[in-house]
């Protein structure tokens, strides 16, 4: 019983842990608006809906580049949020979801402080993996 009683207040303090380390990520200004040229938002993704090897790439590639930032399910909880002064975002948001490829692909590939730019370090091939990696984060 007593062995039961630990866990359950152990479950119960990591849970409030990551519910606080969450809101604190999501409690940061947003940043400046980032526009998107029209051109590119409106580029379509060379990769299909529901692609399971572009997925498994983007999540290969989130956890080496984007995750430390973005946190595992990118709700802008990784490691090196707390540096940041902005809100690293929430992939899982309705407003994040409801951008185009288009613009997810920009904004990856062109960056903005803090934001870095991936386009010497990632293919486009790379880049539209990681979208369709990112849209499973509903």
């Amino acid at each position: 019983m007593k062995n039961l009683k630990q866990i359950l207040l152990g479950i119960a303090v990591v849970t409030v842990l990551m519910f606080t380390q969450t809101s604190n990520a999501q409690a940061k200004p947003k940043g400046k608006e980032w526009k998107v040229p029209a051109a590119d938002a409106s580029k379509k993704s060379t990769v299909k809906a529901g692609d399971a090897t572009a997925i498994s790439d983007g999540k290969a590639i989130w956890g080496k580049d984007c995750k430390s930032c973005h946190g595992v399910k990118g709700l802008g909880d990784g490691t090196k949020a707390d540096k940041i002064d902005i809100s690293c975002g929430n992939f899982s948001s309705k407003e994040f979801q409801s951008l185009s490829d288009g613009e997810l692909f920009y904004k990856t590939k062109i960056g903005r402080k803090p934001m870095p730019s991936f386009k010497e370090k990632l293919s486009d091939s790379e880049i539209w993996a990681v979208v369709a990696y990112m849209r499973t984060m509903k």
